[in-house]
């Protein structure tokens, strides 16, 4: 039945938005470093000709709760990495000593920790958007199947109460996410 495929569909880009938002917020920084932070940072590598993510060319660990420490599986890399990370719009200088880069995260201001805040809240309304799209696009494709009386007007009032739902069960999602994240920013 075309409902069920509607729905499936529906729910299921609900879904990737709340994932895509949960990948989104782990790169905020917070008071604490983590990998997550540079992970996902995109690294043109000149002697391999290619664009790569930093955690394919190194590991990044976390020697102290200000430091991210990334070292490159291959030693010929390090520069490409630096400039990289100088590049990047994540605001610190790294500090190469030949063999592994120190990325020192200073303590977030009361100003910044606002701006954060603003970018994230940014992040999740689009993510909601995404959410409201994928509910306009299923409740269209349930009034053309009633248009093509392929379902019947109770068929397609059950399916949109149940589009709404999801619609519902995610937008809460993506805000309980929000709360989670604006209260590590907050914390000092």
């Amino acid at each position: 039945m075309p409902i069920i495929k509607t729905e499936k569909n529906c729910s299921s880009n609900m879904s990737k938005a709340v994932d895509f938002f949960k990948q989104e917020i782990r790169g905020v920084r917070t008071g604490q470093a983590t990998p997550a932070l540079v992970e996902h940072i995109k690294i043109e590598v000149s002697s391999y000709g290619s664009v790569m993510e930093l955690r394919e060319l190194a590991t990044i660990s976390v020697p102290d709760s200000g430091t991210l420490l990334v070292k490159p599986f291959d030693p010929t890399t390090l520069t490409d990495i630096e400039k990289g990370l100088q590049t990047s719009d994540f605001g610190v200088t790294p500090m190469n000593d030949g063999k592994a880069i120190r990325l020192p995260l200073p303590p977030l201001s009361g100003e910044r920790r606002q701006q954060l805040i603003t970018q994230v809240k940014k992040m999740a309304e689009s993510q909601k958007i995404a959410i409201r799209n994928a509910r306009r696009d299923a409740n269209k494709a349930i009034d053309a199947y009633q248009k093509e009386k392929t379902i019947s007007e109770d068929d397609a009032k059950a399916s949109k109460e149940r589009i709404q739902k999801f619609t519902k069960k995610h937008e809460n999602e993506v805000e309980a996410l929000l709360k989670v994240k604006t209260k590590e920013i907050e914390e000092v």
